[in-house]
């Protein structure tokens, strides 16, 4: 479990996902205390750790993480949102955010006003059912809040100092990120489910 505050910005060394599924990164910060076996959040997914270093780390990607994310099309030395998983007991700064992607999205705005930057992000309705005005959600593993939602989009909105110390600083039109819906929100609708099917019933 991870909390959407991202700990590092790493960078990818070696992209191999497409023949042998594995994907090397280059970090310093959450290799202090990462081991194998770990699970660490890699533009939001979570991943499972198979090698590490004191400049690095190692995790494989199955072809069905390659499909939902924006993994697969990475370029050494593009950046990296990164964070290790969550021990009990610690502070939760954003919200609770499981790794498991539900699908790329893809920016297709972006404006400054102030010291805001709004990012406007295209999303397929699997995503967009679970998006609310106020409410949470993990673009490439940062939790942010919605301020804008439209039939097929959302708008978030970030400080200078998120945009600095993230992926978002390179975000641009076109761009793809991964998106994960606010995990209560699924619960939620899952729990109403069966208890209209039980009612029917």
């Amino acid at each position: 479990m991870f909390s959407g505050i991202i700990e590092e910005l790493g960078r990818v060394s070696d992209n191999a996902i497409a023949t042998s599924g594995r994907l090397e990164v280059a970090a310093t910060a959450v290799v202090r205390d990462l081991a194998v076996g770990d699970s660490v959040a890699v533009n939001g997914c979570c991943l499972t750790v198979v090698e590490t270093s004191a400049s690095g780390f190692g995790v494989e990607v199955m072809p069905e993480t390659a499909r939902r994310t924006n993994l697969e099309p990475l370029r050494v030395g593009d950046p990296v949102n990164l964070e290790a998983s969550m021990a009990y007991g610690d502070r939760v700064g954003g919200h609770l955010v499981s790794g498991h992607i539900d699908a790329a999205g893809t920016v297709v705005d972006l404006r400054d006003e102030g010291n805001a930057r709004w990012v406007t992000i295209r999303a397929p309705e699997a995503v967009m059912r679970y998006i609310v005005a106020q409410g949470c959600v993990a673009v490439d593993g940062i939790s942010l809040t919605v301020v804008e939602v439209l039939a097929d989009r959302f708008t978030v909105s970030l400080i200078p100092h998120t945009v600095a110390v993230t992926s978002a600083e390179v975000w641009r039109p076109g761009a793809a990120v991964n998106l994960e819906a606010d995990l209560v929100a699924k619960y939620v609708e899952r729990s109403l489910m069966a208890h209209a099917a039980g009612s029917v019933g």
